[in-house]
Order: structure tokens, then C-alpha cells, then sequence
């Protein structure tokens, strides 16, 4: 008798650990979707209006977008994350061979960069975006197969590898350098959080922190006559005054935007600089924002992206196995990267990048591939024990 009670409640515990499910990450994500939306329309409202002749245009393609996101998000989450295991690898070279792709007539340029696959009806699609889920959901396989090895130097060694590879692919193949940087940062932070030891990899970071200033300077110095639109970037982020009419026009635009908002804005709709700063609804949204909103709404902001990583780690914590704490730390990483970096790019306080802010920015691609990810993610979630 007692070892039938037994049995009743362990079954009972398995199911309540199946049937467990994040609804805290899943409000803050609709949260963030709805206030990117309400953003998106109070920045991009008058560009639309001129560019489409539709004030509605870039909000009704992003409603679309995070309609079918959240929907492939919802099933996703009841997918058994075991089954990427398999997976990850032939993920891994098709979204090689998508980026190569772009090399092809199938390729598209928009805004003088060719990083986009040409779509029926009009549509455009970006690869890369394709490299961050499979490096997310690969990297830890390998991390795995390698056991102790991963710890070692040669395990580091093989594991960066096939991080490189990719990011190298996503720089060659769609020019996309600030994508391969956050592949790559991805792959070290897996490494990083799998590894018993911390001072190296302080050290690591010290290190190419003082050749990074060394090499800023260097090129401040030697190279204001280079025609290479990133070393222009970079002189242009030292010196924005003088670039101010090109190379740091939408920078310095953005920065009267923050500055004229003050600590609590001038009110939703009410910014100006988003008539001027060129593509605002995308990577420079968070000025506008700034604008209209403050530094206050800034900070709110800031606080829910917060409440959304401390969601990922809880998971990520909790998860049963390695392989789902892995690949929830792989998505933590790319989401803090993507949000440090628009921020710092925003702010000026790194060179202009072209890295969007998730879930606020427009853009389809983003969107459906940071859904799937966040469906990734609750599908860890489901099979936490509780």
C-alpha cells in the first residue's frame, strides 16, 4: 500500500514538472513586444508617411511578424529541446549555406549592404540571423562530445573553431561584421560559463581590452585618409564633430535626441530628431525613445530587459540537464550582448554598428528568429522539476 502512494506521487511529480511553465518571461516578452510596437509607431509614423505614403507601413509588417513569431514561439515551447541535439549540426552548415546565398543573384542589397535573400512577393530575408540560433544550439553539442576535454586548451581551442568558422562565414559571406562579433561573443561566453576556472579568462579580456585602445588610437593617428567604411566609422567615433554632415551624422543626431529628452521626455510622440536621424525606427529606435520618453522610460526599459534575463537565468539554472542550461545561456548571452551593444552604439560610446535593440527595433527576420529563441527557451522551462 505504501509503495503504491509512492508511485502515485512520483507520477505526480513528473507531471507537474511537464506541465511547469515560465508565464513571468512569457509577461515581460509580451510586455516588450507591446511597448516595441507603440514605440515603432510613435518613431516611424512620419518616415513611413513620406517614404510609403502610409503612416501604418513599418507597424503593420511588425505586427505581422510578432503575430506569427508569437504563435511559432507557442509551439516551439512544446517541442522536447532534446531533439535540437540532432539537429544543431546540419542547422549549423545550412545557415552557412543560406549566407552563401547572398552571394548569388538571390542576394539582395539594401542600403548599400548585401545581406539579404530575395523572397516571393517582395519579401527579404536575413541569413545571419539564421548562424546566431544554430551557434546557440551547436556550440553546446560540441561542448558536450568534447566532456573534460572542453576544459582544456585544445578543447577551448576546437570550440572557438567552430564558433570562428561561423562568425568568419557570417563577415565574408554578408559583410556582416557586428553579427559575427556577437556570434563569436556568444561561443566565448559558452565557453567562459563551462569552465571551472575565471582568471584567464580576465586576463583574456584585459589583454585584448588594452590592444583594442592601443589600436583606436593608432588608427586616430594614421589612417583619417582610409576609404574603408568601418576604419571611417571608427575615426568617425572619435571625432564626431568633425564628420558631423557623414559619418557620425546619424550618431550625432541621435545624441541631441537624448540629450533634448532630459530625464522625462517630451512626451510619446512628441520627438523631433526622428524626423532627422535616417532609419530611426531601426538600430537608433532607442533615441527616439530617450526622446520622447526620457531617461526615465530608458531606465523602465533597461529594468524589463533585465527582468526578462533574470527569467533566462532562472531557467537556465534550473534546467535538468546540461545541454538545456547550455542552450539557455547561449540565448541569455546573445540578448545582453544585443541590448549592451545598441545601447553603448547609441550612447557613442562604441562606433556605430548597425546591432538592433530585440523586440523594439523593426525587422521581421529578428523578430521570428528572437521568438523562436524565447520558444526555445520555455521549452527548457517545461521540463524543470518543481
Amino acid at each position: 500500500m505504501a509503495e503504491r502512494k509512492k508511485k502515485k506521487r512520483n507520477t505526480r511529480n513528473v507531471k507537474s514538472a511537464d506541465q511547469y511553465f515560465d508565464y513571468s518571461m512569457l509577461a515581460v516578452l509580451i510586455f516588450l513586444i507591446c511597448f516595441g510596437l507603440v514605440m515603432l509607431f510613435s518613431t516611424s509614423s512620419y518616415s513611413a508617411l513620406i517614404k510609403q505614403g502610409d503612416s501604418m507601413f513599418y507597424l503593420k509588417r511588425q505586427l505581422i511578424f510578432c503575430a506569427v513569431g508569437f504563435l511559432g514561439m507557442i509551439i516551439v515551447s512544446t517541442i522536447d529541446y532534446h531533439y535540437y541535439i540532432k539537429l544543431a549540426k546540419p542547422l549549423y552548415w545550412f545557415s552557412i549555406f543560406l549566407m552563401a546565398l547572398v552571394k548569388t543573384p538571390l542576394g539582395k542589397t539594401v542600403n548599400g549592404a548585401r545581406r539579404w535573400l530575395r523572397l516571393p512577393g517582395n519579401q527579404q530575408f536575413q541569413p545571419a540571423e539564421v548562424a546566431k540560433i544554430a551557434v546557440i544550439l551547436f556550440i553546446p553539442v560540441v561542448i558536450i562530445e568534447l566532456g573534460k576535454e572542453a576544459r582544456t586548451l585544445n578543447g577551448i581551442l576546437k570550440t572557438l573553431a567552430w564558433g570562428g568558422f561561423n562568425a568568419a562565414c557570417v563577415y565574408i559571406l554578408t559583410d556582416n561584421l557586428s553579427t559575427g562579433m556577437i556570434v563569436l561573443g556568444i561561443t566565448c561566453i559558452l565557453i567562459f560559463v563551462m569552465h571551472p576556472k575565471t582568471k584567464p579568462f580576465l586576463m583574456i579580456v584585459g589583454a585584448v581590452a588594452v590592444v583594442a585602445t592601443v589600436g583606436v588610437f593608432v588608427l586616430s593617428k594614421t589612417l583619417e585618409t582610409s576609404t574603408s567604411f568601418r576604419l571611417r566609422r571608427v575615426i568617425a567615433w572619435l571625432h564626431p564633430e568633425k564628420y558631423a554632415s557623414d559619418g557620425s551624422y546619424q550618431t550625432l543626431q541621435g545624441l541631441y535626441a537624448i540629450g533634448s529628452g532630459g530625464f522625462f521626455g517630451k512626451g510619446l510622440g512628441n520627438s523631433a530628431q526622428k524626423m532627422i536621424i535616417p532609419e530611426v525606427q531601426n538600430d537608433m529606435i532607442l533615441s527616439a525613445i530617450c526622446e520622447e520618453l526620457g531617461v526615465f522610460g530608458v531606465i523602465m526599459l533597461l529594468v524589463i530587459f533585465g527582468l526578462l534575463l533574470y527569467r533566462l537565468l532562472f531557467i537556465a539554472q534550473n534546467a535538468p540537464d546540461v545541454y538545456g542550461y547550455m542552450i539557455v545561456t547561449g540565448i541569455f548571452a546573445h540578448i545582453a550582448l544585443q541590448v549592451i551593444l545598441n545601447v553603448a552604439v547609441v550612447t557613442n560610446v562604441i562606433p556605430n554598428t548597425g546591432i538592433t535593440l530585440p523586440f523594439i527595433s523593426y525587422g521581421g527576420t529578428s523578430v521570428l528568429f528572437l521568438m523562436a529563441e524565447m520558444g526555445i527557451a520555455l521549452g527548457v522551462s517545461r521540463k524543470i522539476k518543481i
